[in-house]
């Protein structure tokens, strides 16, 4: 009984190194899923009027992803909602151009200053025959370029 108890907690071992070194993080892909799609759609983009409640301070592009550092007042941030909203109107000019919007609703009653980032995926801002398009968000001072 002794060496069948043995040769059970050598196999549990033999199998915990087996499964701690048949996967090394350095391995496995990258899967870059952004925490929202964006929106086209030019009557809510028209209905959008956050009164200066949120400020994004950077926008960096990541591939197919808008991130934003944005701040606002609130508790922690969790309870917050976010859509990044196009008109859905396209200037024709050199690059193409497209407007958006940032809707933010915040429930959370503290004083607290909270500063996150959230991301958008905004592959569906391509348009055919296209290679880049000119984001602009209002209340970000600079425009951004979309190379796809």
């Amino acid at each position: 009984m002794n060496n069948s108890k043995s040769k059970l907690l050598a196999f549990l071992c033999l199998a915990l190194l087996l499964v701690n070194t048949t996967c090394n993080e350095d391995d496995l892909p990258i899967n870059e899923v952004c925490d929202y799609n964006v929106v086209i759609n030019q009557m809510l983009y028209n209905e959008i009027d956050n009164e200066n409640s949120l400020t994004i301070q950077e926008a960096i592009l990541n591939d197919n992803c808008l991130e934003l550092l944005v701040s606002a007042s609130g508790c922690d941030g969790e309870s917050w909602e976010f859509a990044l909203v196009d008109s859905g109107d396209i200037a024709e000019s050199s690059p193409i151009q497209r407007f958006l919007k940032l809707n933010f609703t915040n429930n959370e009653a503290c004083l607290a200053v909270i500063t996150r980032v959230v991301s958008f995926d905004i592959s569906d801002l391509q348009m055919p025959n296209e290679n880049e398009v000119l984001l602009n968000i209002e209340d970000l001072s600079e425009s951004f370029l979309y190379q796809y």
